[in-house]
C-alpha cells in the first residue's frame, strides 16, 4: 500500500496560509495590494476589533467579472503572469496566487465585486462555497475577510493582542501610502479614523499627513540618479531621529520592502550627525529595471534581492551625507505666545496664524541631552527652505557669557545662539585628527621616557597581529618582556599631557577589532576617542577669550553643527523670537 498521497487543495491552501498569512496585518498586505495592483485611486481599510473579527478592504479598481471572480480563490490562480519569462519583469505587488485562497481556506470570505456592470457576490467560509450570486453595480472591488483562523485554533492562539494587531497594521498602511502618494488610504477601527492620506500625489505633503509638522518640515529631499538605479526621496535632519529602525521606508520600483543593507547604507549617511542608538525618517523611491532584482526569495514579498548593490548603497550614503553637509542643521527655537496674554493686558488683537499656546516648533534638547520633538497643527509643510553649509562660516559670533560652566552665551545682529563647549570642541579636535589622520605624512614626536604598555597573553598577540596599523598611525613601539610595548615615539596630534591615557586608549581600540578592517570607520572611531579625551568638559570653567576663540575654530569646520557623537552643538534664538518673548513685538 502506497504511503505517499497528493494532499487536498483545501490542506494545501491551510499549510500556504502558514507562510504567507502569519498575522491581521499580513491579511491586510494581500487584500491592499491587490486593491493597489487593480488600479485603485481610493482604498479603504476597516477593521472590527482590530480585524480579530472583520477586515473590508474596499477600493474603487477594475473590478472582476464573475469567471475571475471565482477563478481567484483558486491555487496558483493569477492574471500577474502569463509565461515564464514574466517571472523577471515583475512590475505587481502580487504574482504567485497563493494569497486569496491561503486566506479564504482559514477564514469566511465575503466578495463584492464588479467592473462597473452586473456584479459578483462571493461567500466562502473555510475554501468551502457558500454562496455564488449577482451583486449590484459598483465600480471596484469589496473584500470582507472575518472570523480569521476560526478553523485553525492553533493559528489563531498566537494572535498578538488587539493593540499590537492594529499597530502592526497601522504601520503597514502608513507605509503603503508612503509607497503610492497618488492613493488616498483609510484605516478605520471600530469606525474610528486612524491614517487618512489624501492621495494627491505630493511625497512630501503625505509624509506631513503620516508623521505630522514636526518631521514633515525637517525634511531634505533627496535625488539620485546612476546607471541603474533612480532615488528620489526625502530624509530627515538629525533633530528628527528615532530610536528604531521602523521608520526608515524603502520602495523598490512601488514595492516597499525591507532590506538590512539599504537601512545600513541609509543609516551610515548618518555618519557623525547622530547618536548610534537613533535611527533616522527617511522615505526612498527607488526605480530601476526589473532584471536588477529579484522579489520571489520570500513568501511575504517584503524582502528582494539586487543586482549591482554596492553601487546603489554607495549612492545612498555618498549622497545622504553630501545633503546633511549641505543644509544649515542649527536648531532654532521659535515662540508663540498664547493669545490669553494679549487679552488679559488689552494688547491689539492675535494674528490667525498665531496658534492659542506656548510651542517649541523646532526641536530643542533637554538638560539629558536628548531630542524633545513638540508637534505643531500647521497643516501644510511643502516649503522646506534649504540653506547652505556656507551661510554658518560665514557668521561672527560674540561671546557674551557662560552659564552652569557648560553652554557659551553669544550673540550677533541676528540673534542669541546656545554652543555646548565640550560639544564645540570635540567638533574641532575631531576634524583636526582626522585631517591628521588623512594626511599622507605623519608627524611624530621622540619621548625622553617611553610609555610601557602592559597587556595580557591575548591583547599581546592581537598588538602583535595589528603592529604595522600602530605604526601607521605614528607610533614607533617595541616588545620589552613579557607581553609588553614601550611607545618611543607617538603621533604629535596627542594631547599634551594625556599622552599615556590617550596611547593605551589606541591600543584598546585595536585589542576591541572594532572597524579594523575599514579604514574610514577605523580612523573615525581613533578621532571620535581622542576628541572627546581632548576636549574642555562641561563645568570645567574657560574664559571669555578662550571661548572667542573656541567660536571662531568652529566656524571653521566642515561640519558645525554636531559633535562627533551626533549631539547638536549650536541652537539659536533669533533675535525677533526674543522680542516677541518679551513682547516687545506683537505679530
Amino acid at each position: 500500500m502506497s504511503n505517499i498521497k497528493v494532499m487536498s487543495d483545501n490542506l494545501a491552501n491551510k499549510i500556504a496560509a502558514g507562510e504567507v498569512v502569519e498575522r491581521i496585518s499580513s491579511v491586510v498586505k494581500e487584500l491592499v495590494e491587490n486593491s493597489i495592483d487593480a488600479k485603485s485611486k481610493c482604498i479603504n481599510v476597516d477593521l472590527v476589533d482590530s480585524g480579530t473579527k472583520v477586515i473590508k478592504v474596499t477600493d474603487d479598481g477594475l473590478g472582476m467579472d464573475h469567471d475571475d471572480a471565482t477563478m481567484c480563490f483558486l491555487r496558483h490562480a493569477t492574471s500577474k503572469l502569463t509565461r515564464e519569462d514574466d517571472l523577471f519583469f515583475i512590475n505587481t505587488l502580487g504574482f504567485r496566487g497563493e494569497a486569496i485562497p491561503s486566506i479564504a481556506s482559514v477564514s469566511k470570505v465575503d466578495l463584492k465585486t464588479s467592473q462597473g456592470g452586473p456584479g459578483t457576490h462571493i461567500i466562502i467560509h473555510g475554501g468551502e462555497l457558500i454562496l455564488d450570486e449577482t451583486a449590484p453595480s459598483r465600480q471596484g472591488t469589496i473584500m470582507e475577510v472575518s472570523d480569521l483562523f476560526y478553523n485553525t485554533p492553533a493559528r489563531l492562539k498566537y494572535l498578538k493582542s488587539d493593540s499590537t494587531e492594529l499597530a502592526n497594521v497601522t504601520s503597514f498602511i502608513e507605509k503603503l501610502a508612503l509607497s503610492h502618494p497618488d492613493i488616498s488610504f483609510l484605516l478605520t477601527n471600530n469606525d474610528k479614523k486612524i491614517v487618512f492620506t489624501s492621495g494627491s500625489g505630493d511625497l512630501l505633503k503625505t509624509i506631513h499627513e503620516i508623521y505630522g509638522y514636526s518631521v514633515s518640515s525637517n525634511m531634505i529631499e533627496i535625488n539620485i540618479i546612476t546607471d541603474d538605479y533612480d532615488v528620489f526621496g526625502y530624509i530627515c535632519k538629525p533633530v528628527v531621529l528615532k530610536s528604531n529602525r521602523n521608520h526608515m521606508t524603502t520602495i523598490v520600483n512601488g514595492r516597499c520592502v525591507k532590506n538590512n543593507e539599504i537601512n545600513k547604507a541609509i543609516n551610515d549617511g548618518y555618519f557623525t550627525f547622530k547618536p548610534d542608538i537613533k535611527y533616522p525618517v527617511a522615505v526612498l523611491k527607488i526605480e530601476t529595471d526589473p532584471t536588477l532584482i529579484d522579489v520571489n526569495i520570500h513568501p511575504t514579498k517584503q524582502d528582494i534581492k539586487f543586482s549591482k548593490i554596492d553601487v546603489l548603497k554607495t549612492s545612498l550614503t555618498e549622497n545622504i551625507m553630501s545633503s546633511l553637509k549641505k543644509t544649515l542643521l542649527i536648531p532654532k527655537v521659535e515662540v508663540k505666545v498664547p493669545d490669553t496674554y494679549y487679552n488679559e493686558i488689552s494688547m491689539p488683537e492675535v494674528h490667525e496664524e498665531e496658534l492659542p499656546y506656548q510651542e517649541i516648533v523646532q526641536d530643542t534638547l533637554d538638560f539629558n541631552g536628548n531630542f524633545n520633538v513638540v508637534k505643531s497643527e500647521v497643516e501644510e509643510a511643502s516649503d522646506v527652505s534649504v540653506e547652505e553649509n556656507e551661510i554658518v562660516k560665514k557668521l561672527e559670533f560674540y561671546p557674551a557669557g557662560i552659564v552652569f560652566g557648560t553652554y557659551i552665551i553669544a550673540q550677533n545682529d541676528d540673534g542669541m545662539y546656545l554652543i555646548d563647549q565640550h560639544a564645540a570642541q570635540e567638533r574641532i579636535n575631531y576634524e583636526k585628527v582626522l585631517h591628521a589622520l588623512a594626511s599622507d605624512k605623519v608627524y611624530t614626536t621622540s619621548l625622553l621616557i617611553p610609555i610601557t604598555i602592559e597587556l595580557s597573553s591575548s591583547e599581546y598577540l592581537k598588538i602583535k597581529e595589528n603592529i604595522s596599523v600602530l605604526e601607521n598611525l605614528g607610533f614607533k613601539l617595541e616588545e620589552f618582556g613579557l607581553n609588553t610595548f614601550i611607545v618611543k615615539e607617538h603621533p604629535v596630534w596627542l594631547r599634551v599631557g594625556l599622552e599615556t591615557e590617550s596611547t593605551r586608549r589606541i591600543f584598546d581600540i585595536i585589542i576591541e577589532g572594532k572597524h579594523l578592517f575599514d579604514r574610514v570607520k577605523f580612523q573615525d572611531h581613533i578621532a571620535a576617542t581622542m576628541a572627546c579625551k581632548m576636549s574642555v568638559k562641561g563645568n570645567e570653567a574657560i574664559t571669555l577669550e578662550q571661548a572667542d576663540a573656541l567660536l571662531n575654530d568652529l566656524v571653521l569646520c566642515d561640519n558645525p553643527y554636531n559633535c562627533p557623537h551626533g549631539r547638536p552643538t549650536i541652537i539659536t534664538f533669533t533675535k525677533y523670537e526674543l522680542e516677541r518673548m518679551f513682547k516687545r513685538v506683537m505679530n
